[in-house]
């Protein structure tokens, strides 16, 4: 006997039904989540987001919200697609310390209060000396990085328990590949502890103090750059004199904000034969984290063996 077309559409839904329940049976976890998707994961900066894809490889979808270098993440404004993806993120690596408070300001009006959250800055547990100000860049900090790297680790874990074991692999080589940098620092602290630095940002701050080297330059004038702030003539000119003084053996060189004043800076040092050091606050293109401190502490040494 013929089918009714209800019975017919009846039979259909219920095949249906069956198929999508096996595929979820095959493919699917408890929770619903696909056994191929990746752990969403939002950096405020690419030097956090590489940082993520060494630890979580081929297991994490990474946005990095400021690739460019020549964006100023202390002035960043993010746009929708950083927002949407901060919405979905289950975990997001930020620096904190002030550097990138858009990323907590995008998490609140996204509603996304499920992300895993690591903030360097506190990570790190460094805070500003009494009567200054915290130096943020604690990217430049490699036993700050370690523990990040720690964390993310942990947090990936908790977001895909099942590939737990890669993301502690991960961590671990990349840990070992960042003790080369603090012995380099130490061969260099050990044959120019106490010579004098000049700076135009605090940027490179904790590779040149764990080198062993003294920051001469007047707090006025790196506080002023990094604020975007006009440098007093006289500091100016106190700054100048570093160089035609002989007080420093080398000038380090933020090269994403420089301006007529850090020009002037480089000119002077380089009138004076003093090396300049160019480091920049994210990653050049082409480079990856570990590559590109490795090639600023290499060049922190040359320039001070010259």
């Amino acid at each position: 006997m013929p089918l009714s077309t209800s019975r017919r559409l009846a039979l259909l839904t219920s095949a249906s039904l069956a198929l999508l329940a096996g595929c979820g049976s095959s493919s699917g976890s408890a929770d619903g989540k696909s056994a191929s998707a990746k752990v969403s994961v939002v950096a405020s900066t690419n030097v956090y987001g590489d940082i993520v894809r060494h630890i979580g490889a081929d297991k994490v979808d990474v946005t990095s919200v400021i690739s460019d270098p020549d964006q100023d993440p202390h002035s960043y404004e993010a746009d929708t697609q950083n927002q949407l993806a901060l919405s979905k993120a289950k975990v997001v690596v930020e620096n904190g310390g002030g550097y990138d408070d858009f990323v907590d300001r995008m998490l609140k009006s996204g509603h996304n209060d499920s992300a895993q959250v690591i903030n360097a800055v506190r990570v790190s547990g460094k805070t500003a000396p009494k009567g200054g100000e915290l130096n943020e860049h604690v990217w430049y900090d490699f036993p700050t990085v370690a523990r990040v790297a720690d964390r993310i680790s942990a947090a990936l874990t908790k977001a895909d328990p099942a590939d737990a074991a890669v993301f502690e692999k991960n961590a671990t080589a990349f840990k070992a590949k960042l003790a080369p940098l603090e012995g380099e620092e130490a061969r260099i602290k050990k044959e120019h502890g106490g010579e004098g630095v000049a700076i135009t940002e605090p940027v490179p701050l904790y590779m040149t103090e764990a080198s062993g080297l003294v920051d001469k330059t007047p707090a006025a004038f790196s506080e002023a750059i990094e604020e975007g702030d006009d440098v007093a003539p006289r500091i100016l000119q106190e700054s100048l004199a570093l160089f035609s003084g002989g007080k420093v053996k080398v000038l380090v060189y933020n090269e994403q904000t420089s301006g007529p004043q850090t020009e002037k800076s480089e000119a002077a040092a380089e009138a004076a034969g003093i090396p300049v050091v160019p480091v920049t606050e994210t990653l050049p293109k082409g480079k990856d984290y570990l590559g590109w401190m490795t090639a600023n502490v290499d060049a922190l040494a040359s320039a001070l063996a010259k």
